[in-house]
């Protein structure tokens, strides 16, 4: 566990890294049957910023926990990156698609933890 936490922790910095908003930490490890221990959600204002978040995200992730990630999809448009890291998934979205998806309700059974944004 103590890997995933320096992974989840390295994601984090790598989203703020970019000025990544309204970070949320969904813990789905007590969920039976759930796809992986971690989802980590944010948003950025742009399909360009969404870039400049997941590729933040990949070098802080390699750099501070030594992990890639397996797949990542979503990056010819930018508007909703999906990261896959095995234990931890991080989705970026652009606000709008975002809340149209509204992962946080799906897995409202599970313990979440808003990331305050630094500005």
């Amino acid at each position: 566990m103590e890997q995933i936490n320096k992974l989840v922790e390295a994601i984090t910095n790598g989203i703020q890294d970019k000025k990544g908003s309204k970070i949320t930490i969904v813990d789905l490890s007590t969920i039976e049957g759930s796809i992986c221990h971690y989802f980590v959600i944010c948003q950025g204002n742009s399909p360009s910023q969404v870039d400049a978040i997941t590729e933040s995200v990949e070098e802080h992730a390699r750099l501070e926990a030594g992990e890639k990630p397996v797949h990542v999809t979503g990056t010819d448009n930018a508007q909703w990156v999906a990261m896959d890291y095995t234990d931890v998934m991080v989705h970026i979205f652009l606000p709008e698609v975002r809340e149209y998806y509204d992962l946080e309700n799906l897995w409202e059974d599970a313990k979440m933890t808003e990331i305050p944004d630094l500005d």
